[in-house]
Formats: C-alpha cells, structure tokens, sequence
C-alpha cells in the first residue's frame, strides 16, 4: 500500500515515515502550496493536510497534527503549538517563549501533555482517524541536540531525559507521535487486508 506524507516538514517526515515503516512512503509534493491550518482541532488541521495531498495525487494521504498542552498555561499552545511565537517562528522562538511564560512556576507545577492526531485519507473518502497522547513535564531548559520542536523541553512521565535526549528508537517507543502512528499503521494494515 502506497501512502504520500501530507507535510511539508521534513523533521516530520523523516519520523513519520519511520513510524510507517511497514508502508511505501513517498513524501507531499514539492509543488503543492503549503496548507493553512486553520481548524481549531488536531483532527481539523490533520484532516486539511491530507486533503490537499489527496487532491493533489489521487493517492492515500496521512497528516498528522501535534499539539502540546501545558497545564499552568491553561493548556496552551495546544493546537497552535507550531506557531505559538508567531507567523514563521522557529523551532527556537517557540520554546523561548513557553520557557518565558513558565518562568515563575515551579517544577512540580509544569505538567503538559503532547498529543497527536493522525488521519489515513483515502481517494474514495474513507478516513481512518487515530489519537495519541503522553504525559510529562517541562523542563526549565532545552537539553539534547536530537529531535524537533518543544522536544529539547519536554520529559515523559516516568523518565528522567527530554525527547531530545533519546534516540529516535527510544523517542518513537513512548511517543504522542508513535502511540498514534502505530495505531494508524494498524488500521490501514487492517483495512487493506479487508479489501
């Protein structure tokens, strides 16, 4: 079963299509205009991504959508978690800014969850949507030179070392992204055995 990646990320991508390693990925289009995200839902802005694809191919689309919600921020970013310091920030500028607003609360108060929606958008219009999520907490400084986004700052539950300090393997184990992706990988298995 072919699958085209709906982003336009390549650190995405290169995880994304590691997760789906069972599948032949091929990644969006160059050409195709990045998509607005302008749902006020993971499942809205993942469901966009792979609908463009689809148009655009004619070929089974997977997008995802991450959003980190922090608890002493009323759960902000949440769905704007890519863009939380504005149009264009960097991967920088945004955990720049959350470390900024967490600035006076204490470690035992950063509690934050990320969580991963990720939607199989076939040609036909079935859709097979799946959800991931996991619990940590904020660290008060990036540490690690691996992963992307807000990984230099988050520690899952349970663990002492943020995202980017684990190996993709270790990463993709406990993972938002990997609990969703593996649930997405298995549905699609199923539904092509269906067939």
């Amino acid at each position: 079963m072919k699958i085209v990646l709906a982003t336009a990320n390549p650190d995405k991508a290169r995880e994304l299509a590691a997760l789906l390693g069972g599948f032949e990925v091929e990644l969006r289009p160059a050409d195709l205009p990045d998509v607005d995200e302008t749902a006020d839902t993971l499942a809205g802005n993942a469901r966009l991504k792979a609908e463009a694809v689809v148009a655009a191919t004619g070929q089974l689309a997977v997008a995802d959508d991450t959003g980190l919600e922090v608890d002493a921020l009323d759960g902000r970013p949440g769905v704007y978690a890519a863009r939380y310091a504005g149009p264009g920030a960097t991967y920088s500028d945004n955990v720049a800014k959350l470390l900024l607003e967490l600035a006076d609360v204490p470690s035992g108060e950063r509690t934050a969850r990320f969580r991963t929606v990720a939607v199989a958008l076939h040609p036909d219009g079935r859709e097979i949507v799946a959800e991931g999520s996991v619990d940590g907490t904020i660290a008060e400084w990036p540490a690690g030179a691996g992963g992307f986004g807000y990984d230099s700052i988050f520690v899952p539950e349970g663990g002492h070392r943020t995202f980017a300090q684990m190996t993709q393997d270790e990463k993709a184990a406990v993972s938002h992204r990997g609990r969703a992706l593996r649930s997405l990988a298995a549905q699609l298995a199923g539904s092509g055995r269906s067939r």
